[in-house]
């Protein structure tokens, strides 16, 4: 009975994974049969940089962080995890150990798929592939924008764009990390960022809600801040 509840989750978790999307039923039974599911509570490490690879993580329900560290310590946080979105990919094409961090940033549940037979079923079923190079694609896009971002943009640029692109046209925008992971994955410090919104607030752009909410009140003119120049 256990087996088979566990082979249920599976099936569930594989069915959210956009990447599976175009397999018929029975090919998805396939990936199922390589899958497992895996917990993690808050602030635990899901994997660590140096860690053998040759495992596709899939995020099934919660949020992760992807983040390096430097010589010295310092956290930079690459993106964050969603539901459907999956890490440990580059892992699975080289026999290098893995080079990103990867932790629960809330109660979150894994698929965890084996590399090797997934890549058999990727020779099998190239729309798979096609599916991970689309998205691997995507990333890079986003990593040369940001590393671009980081060079030539102000900070004040940063912090607009950012804003705009996390309120999603909405009005209110619930932070979905801590005002220090915002303020890593813009490559700036957290004083610095905590310096320039109050800045942006007493302009009148935005409005500061506790610790996590931001109100956007001159969306125009934020989005005139992040087309500069």
């Amino acid at each position: 009975m256990q087996c088979r509840h566990q082979h249920e989750n599976h099936a569930i978790c594989i069915e959210h994974v956009p990447i599976f999307a175009s397999l018929s039923h029975e090919e998805k039974m396939e990936i199922v049969e390589i899958a497992s599911s895996r917990s993690f509570k808050k602030g635990e490490t899901i994997y660590r940089a140096g860690d053998e690879g040759g495992t596709l993580f899939v995020l099934y329900t919660g949020r992760a962080k992807l983040f390096r560290l430097n010589a010295s310590g310092k956290e930079q946080v690459l993106r964050l995890i969603e539901s459907g979105e999956f890490i440990g990919e580059l892992s699975l094409f080289s026999y290098l150990p893995l080079t990103d961090n990867a932790q629960a940033l809330e109660a979150t549940t894994m698929c965890v798929l084996q590399g090797e037979r997934l890549k058999e079923l990727m020779a099998k079923y190239p729309s798979i592939a096609f599916k991970v190079m689309d998205e691997l694609s995507r990333r890079l896009e986003k990593a040369e924008n940001r590393i671009e971002d980081i060079s030539l943009s102000s900070v004040t640029k940063r912090i607009a764009g950012a804003l705009l692109e996390l309120s999603e046209g909405k009005q209110e925008i619930l932070l979905p990390m801590t005002k220090g992971d915002l303020a890593s994955q813009l490559g700036m410090t957290q004083e610095t960022l905590s310096r320039k919104l109050a800045a942006l607030q007493e302009e009148g752009l935005i409005r500061l809600k506790g610790h996590r909410t931001i109100i956007i009140k001159d969306s125009s003119e934020l989005e005139e801040i992040s087309q500069e120049d």
